[in-house]
């Protein structure tokens, strides 16, 4: 009796139809993705190509916007799914946010050398910035000459999901015998409006050195491009630290000034100054999360209380969003309490902000804090709070110690995206 094996039959048609399985692949997460690669050649072009991505993330964000209150809803990126903390310079700990049955709440970064960016010196390679699941990257890379002493920064954008990395082009300088000074990059990439990204340079100027000029890089002309008029700043503005948040690059000084960068208008403007800080400042917190921008200054003895700001969408000005009081947590963890140091001490309570973590959900929404060998998440709404993860203990640190700050500590998407 002749037999039809129709299940073979029906893989066969679906396999041969590139549309149907682009359509079944583009609700695969990404990591079942990345090891879907392996299945066929043809697998390995189709799920590498920027096509494919640009569907891929579409697809995520409307069923991320479906399962969001309509009221809330908003046009922003894949949510936070973790956070890496660079304990030094190659030692990094990842911090899932949201564990699943096959997740710990700690385990191993998605790499564990950054030997695909550059296999020559990965230790030279440290990360500057990490926007929506790219990373920003800087090497120095030694010259051969004559004294072999000159060192020049190469810098890459890099995808830690998928491995990939690109180097960035040397911005020109004026002439040979006028090199330029940079002074800070930022990685500028919303996925929700573009599969590019830019990354924004503050560089000299040639009009005078009290003048900064921006430069922009495009992945999608691969070039350099001077934008906007040079301008002005106050002396003690830190551009090395820009925060990217809702198409602007966002900058903040020790001393309250602030600027900001529209890369559409290609105009640097003002910001407002936090008025409500007073007496030393212990530290800071500056940083996005899904679409809002936060700033934390932490000055005085109590220590223990303090507000977190956001900033109106027009610029208007800083408002409190979140008051924050860790008396409790203290009480939980002594290990907090320095007792070498005075009460009265700024410092006397170890602890730094790691992360504002912006949900859509206001009852989600958490503040990560590193205190003493853990990372503990505290809800601003019902001030509840549990431990994370512990940190792996580092020779010669004590028992208050403190590995690492908010500069320390990166988003972290998964994403196909191409660099």
């Amino acid at each position: 009796m002749l037999t039809t094996n129709y299940g073979s039959s029906s893989a066969e048609t679906v396999a041969n139809n590139e549309d149907l399985v682009t359509q079944i692949l583009i609700r695969v997460p990404v990591k079942p993705l990345l090891r879907f690669k392996c299945v066929s050649k043809h697998w390995l072009s189709l799920i590498s190509s920027s096509h494919f991505y640009h569907h891929h993330n579409h697809n995520h964000n409307q069923n991320q916007n479906q399962n969001q209150n309509q009221n809330q809803k908003q046009n922003h990126p894949t949510s936070l799914s973790a956070v890496i903390l660079r304990r030094n310079p190659s030692l990094f700990q990842f911090v899932p946010l949201k564990p699943t049955k096959t997740t710990t709440t700690t385990t191993t970064p998605p790499f564990t050398s950054l030997h695909f960016i550059n296999q020559n010196s990965p230790s030279n390679i440290k990360i500057l910035h990490s926007c929506h699941g790219l990373f920003l990257c800087r090497s120095v890379q030694e010259k051969n000459n004559i004294l072999n002493q000159n060192n020049r920064h190469c810098y890459y954008v890099c995808n830690f999901t998928t491995k990939q990395s690109t180097t960035l082009p040397s911005i020109n300088s004026f002439s040979p015998n006028e090199p330029i000074s940079i002074f800070g990059l930022t990685l500028a990439f919303e996925p929700s409006k573009s599969p590019h990204y830019q990354v924004v340079c503050v560089r000299s100027s040639k009009v005078s050195m009290y003048y900064y000029q921006i430069e922009v890089y495009s992945s999608k002309t691969r070039t350099w491009r001077t934008s906007g008029s040079p301008f002005v700043a106050p002396f003690d503005i830190v551009f090395d630290n820009g925060v990217f948040c809702n198409g602007a690059v966002h900058w903040i000084s020790p001393s309250g000034s602030a600027l900001y960068y529209d890369i559409e208008r290609e105009r640097v403007e003002k910001m407002p100054r936090l008025v409500e800080s007073w007496g030393k400042r212990r530290s800071r917190y500056f940083g996005e999360s899904n679409g809002h921008l936060h700033l934390v200054d932490i000055c005085g003895v109590r220590t223990t209380k303090f507000k977190v700001f956001e900033m109106e969408r027009d610029y208007s000005k800083w408002f409190v969003k979140y008051e924050v009081d860790l008396d409790e947590i203290v009480a939980t963890f002594p290990e907090m309490v320095r007792d070498s140091l005075d009460p009265c001490d700024s410092y006397y309570y170890a602890f730094v902000i790691v992360f504002v973590v912006r949900n859509e959900n206001e009852e989600e929404s958490s503040l990560l804090l590193h205190i003493p060998g853990k990372i503990i998440s505290y809800n601003f709404r019902d001030k509840s709070f549990k431990k994370v993860c512990d940190l792996t203990p580092i020779r010669n640190e004590t028992k208050s110690s403190l590995q690492f700050g908010w500069l320390d500590a990166y988003q972290f998407v998964e994403t196909l995206a191409c660099v």
